[in-house]
């Protein structure tokens, strides 16, 4: 296990019962497990989670993404099919404080664990659930994942190049994002009922989250009156903010670009970026001193600035024009952030040692408290915790677990 980070007990003595699967949901649950939440994952007895991947009678081929998103938690497994798994779920949501799920329209209400029923079973739990599409939009019942929201959210609309179709931002802004708004959402709701002693029902729909995200293209298209464009890589909008591009960089990989950016807001940007790169000749040269005049030429100001970010590394140039105070990022690829020893060295990549994949390593919750990160937990095993959860949640006995699992309830 590695050894940075701290058990944080922010949310000790909170449980919660999580029927989350895949991403956007677990990563809310997961949040709130490395907070110091007790998240007993309820899983089906055969196959669990889908997002565990695993194939009957073959071995699991990718157990890595299910370790992402559900580190620190546990799990139980019960046949919710069943009157008698289904009766011990119900006794376990009158201990709860939270419950979550995220399963497709009009499964949970199906199962007979809808929010008027859980809320009968335990008034003061805080009832939250995660869809694709808000309750009222024409999309209603409509099935969504990560790609589905970031196109129907607006995220998609504004990503890639304006002479190009449309192009999914990589990161899983659809899923982890809509999992974080609910975390926060779900902290406050518990503030509230510790006023209160009321429960309350949280939804969320991942579009909706998406907009949530757009607010600047938003406030652009107020401002202008017309939907936003794609600006790629280059720069925002046609006469926007000059520099604001990737400048490639030496020996010439796929990622070997630097990201170099002079606000508006500080017009000191550009001067400082000319001495760091030599170009003092050219400090307040009117064709390039304003924003408007650099616009202007554009194609001219790239070629300055990459005629000196191609004799350097990406980590050179970062640094360099970032100590002389201009924003300036170099474009760090999954494996070289997995590899980089700083974000180990500080906790915010982490090594755990699961006992059936070994080392796994994987990025921790990345907020410190007093200093330290939250420490990382193996995520479990499949019906792991079952003989823990029902006796220390129900009291129910080892005896009793074993006939539970002999008549496949768990």
């Amino acid at each position: 296990m590695d050894g940075s980070g701290v058990e944080l007990d922010c949310l000790e003595g909170v449980r919660v019962v999580d029927f989350t699967q895949f991403e956007a949901g677990p990563s809310c649950t997961e949040a709130l497990a490395w907070l110091g939440a007790e998240v007993v994952k309820i899983e089906n007895p055969g196959r669990g989670d889908p997002g565990r991947r695993l194939r009957p009678g073959q071995p699991d081929d990718d157990p890595w993404y299910f370790h992402q998103f559900n580190a620190n938690k546990k799990s139980v497994t019960l046949n919710l099919k069943s009157p008698r798994g289904l009766e011990i779920v119900k006794d376990l949501l009158k201990k709860a404080d939270i419950t979550v799920e995220n399963m497709a329209p009009g499964t949970i209400e199906r199962l007979g664990l809808g929010y008027d029923a859980v809320k009968a079973l335990n008034p003061k739990i805080i009832y939250c659930q995660v869809k694709g599409f808000g309750a009222g939009s024409p999309y209603e019942k409509n099935l969504a994942f990560d790609m589905i929201a970031q196109a129907a959210g607006g995220p998609t609309s504004v990503t890639g190049y304006g002479d190009r179709p449309p192009v999914k931002p990589g990161p899983s802004f659809g899923d982890t994002g809509t999992g974080m708004l609910m975390a926060i959402s779900i902290l406050a709701a518990l503030r509230k009922r510790d006023r209160t002693g009321k429960g309350q029902r949280l939804q969320l729909a991942m579009q909706d989250a998406m907009i949530h995200y757009m607010r600047v293209p938003f406030s652009r298209t107020q401002l202008s009156g017309q939907a936003q464009l794609r600006g790629g890589s280059d720069r925002s909008q046609p006469g926007g903010l000059v520099p604001s591009a990737l400048y490639p960089c030496k020996p010439g990989g796929p990622n070997d670009y630097v990201y170099v950016f002079t606000s508006r807001a500080n017009p000191e940007h550009w001067t400082r970026l000319l001495k760091a790169i030599g170009r003092e000749d050219l400090v307040g040269d009117p064709r390039y001193d304003t924003n408007q005049a650099r616009s202007a030429r554009a194609a001219e100001v790239d070629e300055i600035i990459a005629q000196w970010t191609r004799q350097h590394t990406k980590e050179e140039a970062m640094k360099t024009i970032g100590e002389a105070g201009v924003p300036a990022g170099a474009v760090f690829d999954t494996l070289e952030l997995m590899n980089d020893s700083s974000l180990a060295q500080r906790g915010i990549m982490q090594t755990i040692e699961h006992p059936t994949t070994g080392e796994v390593k994987m990025p921790a919750w990345p907020v410190r408290f007093d200093g330290a990160p939250a420490k990382v937990k193996p995520s479990p095993l499949l019906g792991q915790h079952n003989a823990e959860i029902l006796g220390g949640w129900l009291g129910i006995g080892a005896p009793e677990v074993e006939a539970l699992r002999a008549e496949g309830i768990i």
